[in-house]
């Protein structure tokens, strides 16, 4: 991967530091340079040492790969940043792709030190050109992962078995995700509650699985709402398929009981099971209404399956075979504990958990 060069270096400081919402001189402070040179920086006519750029990274909260490098082609473009124009959207949206890079190159650095084999890509071989497609497409993965109608136990686990990583990450927002040559990945905001959370892995995931296919087949003439809607289809029907809907009614007590008996053991949010549950025909716009202004309780949800655990992107934050990479890597010798502790973005808290190794002094 080529270096960037000294003007889209400058861009990079930019939007960076408008994603803070930072001023230049604020800045400038920050990192004990006169604003004018923060405007030459960013202008590509001012260069950077190593020490200067280790600082302004620092203070603008990204690695220093993310001011050298080109990021991938993510597949939820964004409108550059612009001084007069950033929306606070944008900003998170910002910040949320540059998170989405920083864990493809981690990714592809394991991947270099022969610690991760990458799983092949699944793509819906299908066309998908409206939500009913996009349903059937989700069955299909369910199929092909023979989980049938089964509750998805780890979506971690399930994104990774379609060649997609996830990384769980504080910053704010949803999610993002991308495809770097044969690297695919996501990033999946820890703000929302585990059933959002889960929702938005679903999400992402559909963006892989779908593809192609789902940007060509739907139209040129949809929206970027009408795309998205489809592969929020696409998510809800994986994480709670309409036949579950259908057949539990009348299983579990009342209506709404059984609701929440689904959404506990599917692992869902109240929304998307009021969504099934309409697709299913079992409740109407009004019941739908009524349902919605009295959500379940975390008390209700945990009583409906007997207070039994029920965690998933929770306490995790890398898929699992990449926690394993890091740890295969870090007793190969090829990291440093501080580096395999970053690698693990918090899902270990400290060098302590990390197995004994002898020959410390020597990893890079």
């Amino acid at each position: 991967m080529s270096a960037l060069d000294w003007t889209e270096i400058g861009e990079r400081v930019r939007e960076s530091r408008l994603a803070m919402r930072l001023s230049q001189e604020q800045l400038a402070e920050a990192i004990g340079l006169d604003r004018t040179m923060i405007s030459k920086i960013e202008a590509g006519v001012r260069r950077l040492d190593a020490l200067e750029l280790a600082r302004l990274a620092r203070a603008l909260d990204h690695p220093v790969a993310h001011f050298l490098t080109p990021a991938p082609a993510v597949m939820s473009r964004r409108t550059p940043l612009a001084e007069d124009t950033t929306t606070d959207a944008a900003q998170i949206s910002y910040r949320m792709d540059t998170a989405l890079a920083s864990w493809i190159r981690e990714i592809q650095l394991l991947v270099s030190l022969d610690a991760l084999e990458l799983r092949p890509i699944k793509r819906y071989p299908g066309k998908v050109d409206g939500r009913a497609a996009a349903s059937a497409a989700a069955g299909w993965l369910r199929n092909e992962l023979s989980i049938g109608i089964q509750p998805v136990r780890s979506l971690a686990d399930l994104c990774e078995r379609c060649g997609q990583y996830l990384m769980l990450t504080d910053l704010p927002g949803d999610g993002a995700s991308a495809v770097d040559g044969d690297v695919a990945a996501a990033v999946i905001s820890m703000t929302g509650e585990p059933g959002r959370r889960r929702t938005t892995a679903a999400h992402e995931l559909g963006h892989l699985v779908l593809g192609d296919e789902y940007s060509s087949d739907l139209g040129v003439h949809a929206s970027r709402d009408e795309r998205e809607a489809v592969v929020d289809t696409f998510a809800a029907e994986l994480l709670l398929p309409v036949k579950v809907v259908a057949d539990a009614h009348g299983k579990h007590g009342s209506t709404r009981s059984a609701l929440v008996h689904l959404a506990a053991e599917y692992r869902t949010s109240w929304s998307l099971a009021l969504r099934q549950a309409r697709a299913a025909e079992v409740i109407g716009k009004a019941d739908e209404a009524t349902l919605r202004a009295c959500p379940p309780t975390f008390a209700e949800f945990r009583d409906s399956l007997g207070w039994t655990p029920q965690p998933d992107l929770d306490s995790i934050r890398v898929s699992p075979g990449f926690a394993h990479a890091v740890m295969t890597a870090y007793r190969n010798g090829d990291i440093t504990s501080r580096r395999a502790m970053e690698l693990m973005h918090g899902e270990l808290t400290s060098e302590s958990e990390l197995p004994p190794r002898t020959d410390e002094d020597d990893a890079p």
